[in-house]
């Protein structure tokens, strides 16, 4: 399982570079805890997603006992940052799409935790 999410975690890094690099109506825009930032901002904080699932892709491969709690609760930041998104953001949909946004990203974070869990009482 490791060795997969640190395949996901790589291939997100090729996307989101390529996403933010050449993709334009994307990649001056970045989401940080729900609240947009654009133009020179993103430009400058784009590389922060990268190197965040960069360390996730060397974590899960090298099998960092830290990567699992680290994991989820990125995870669950993203959830949470939905939230705030639709509440706060002009494009959102508001608290019914916040919620249901969030519910639905924080199951991989469970599922994290769950692993995690399960991997650890095999010991």
């Amino acid at each position: 399982m490791a060795r997969t999410l640190s395949l996901f975690c790589a291939l997100t890094v090729a996307f989101l570079v390529y996403r933010d690099l050449f993709v334009p109506d994307v990649r001056d825009t970045e989401v940080w805890l729900g609240f947009e930032v654009r133009g020179w901002a993103a430009w400058l904080t784009a590389p922060l997603h990268w190197a965040i699932f960069g360390l996730g892709a060397w974590g899960f491969w090298r099998r960092r006992p830290w990567i699992w709690p680290m994991a989820s609760s990125y995870v669950f930041y993203i959830a949470f940052s939905h939230l705030i998104w639709n509440l706060v953001s002009p494009a959102g949909g508001g608290w019914a799409s916040g919620l249901w946004q969030s519910a639905l990203l924080s199951v991989p974070a469970i599922v994290l935790v769950a692993i995690r869990s399960g991997a650890s009482r095999g010991r």
